[in-house]
């Protein structure tokens, strides 16, 4: 289960979402990125971060750490800022963290690159939970100590905003053309051998066991939390046995091919990395 502390100090809101996420410190000493239930888009935002980041990571895929956090209102009486006192004020009590990485960077197709295998199982992963927010305008990608970290699920299985549709979506194609891996050649077919068998029954009821029973009450058609976690998983199942045959991954320029990471800059040298003798 996700791990929870308490909201100490809010340090400085990140204005790249329309949900205004925040850098906040807990009492553990962490420093996270919160995204908070009075939010324009409200808790659903939280489950799909909860349900997708962990299901990553599950499968082995790199999802900054989850974090339940309590914030107490009055945290937000010093923000200058009008908005983001506001949405503090109404999100009293449990909200989301995610492990801020220090020191990352976005990411740039344009400089890192990714191999096919890795590549796949990002398309892969994004086209079982219908990721609309990975396209090249807005990859919700991070570089962090040379790898490639998946950020920002909150625009994810669309279908939970309308359940009676739910079944039938985990039929749908997923169009893969403006993804920001689409040139690296993603191996979509080794991707689902890989991961396709790993995503369980079993595993997707543990998944979705960590969204707080808070973010899960009062939905229409459900009669409490325990079935709507069931709801989740009977649309993520089916969809992970057969969504790699409706992918479409339309030609695309292709990346330039070599190692995965940095590309060779115009020196003849990687960014971000020690050269010999560094400290």
């Amino acid at each position: 289960m996700l791990s929870e502390v308490i909201a100490t100090r809010y340090v400085t809101p990140l204005r790249e979402g329309g949900s205004l996420p925040g850098i906040v410190e807990a009492d553990d000493l962490g420093t996270y990125v919160m995204k908070f239930t009075g939010a324009g888009q409200g808790r659903k935002t939280l489950v799909a971060e909860v349900v997708c980041g962990r299901l990553a990571q599950r499968l082995g895929l790199r999802v900054p750490d989850l974090v339940r956090i309590q914030l107490d209102p009055v945290i937000g009486l010093g923000e200058p800022d009008q908005e983001v006192q506001e949405l503090l004020k109404a999100s009293g009590g449990l909200n989301l963290g995610m492990d801020y990485l220090p020191g990352s960077i976005g990411f740039d197709p344009l400089a890192y690159q990714v191999d096919p295998a890795e590549a796949g199982r990002v398309v892969w992963f994004d086209a079982l939970i219908n990721n609309v927010d990975r396209s090249w305008r807005n990859p919700n990608m991070l570089v962090w100590h040379g790898d490639v970290w998946l950020i920002d699920h909150g625009a994810t299985m669309i279908w939970h905003h309308n359940w009676p549709t739910a079944q039938a979506a985990a039929g749908k194609p997923y169009d893969a053309s403006d993804h920001v891996l689409a040139p690296f050649a993603p191996d979509i077919a080794a991707a689902a051998a890989e991961l396709a068998p790993r995503v369980t029954e079993e595993l997707l009821t543990e998944v979705a066991a960590e969204v707080p029973d808070e973010w899960l009450v009062d939905e229409p058609g459900f009669d409490g939390p325990d079935e709507l976690r069931r709801a989740y998983v009977d649309a993520l199942l089916p969809r992970a046995r057969t969504v790699h045959e409706r992918i479409s991954l339309e030609a695309r320029p292709k990346a330039p091919s070599g190692p995965p990471g940095w590309l060779t800059d115009l020196l003849g040298e990687r960014p971000h990395q020690k050269k010999s003798g560094d400290r």
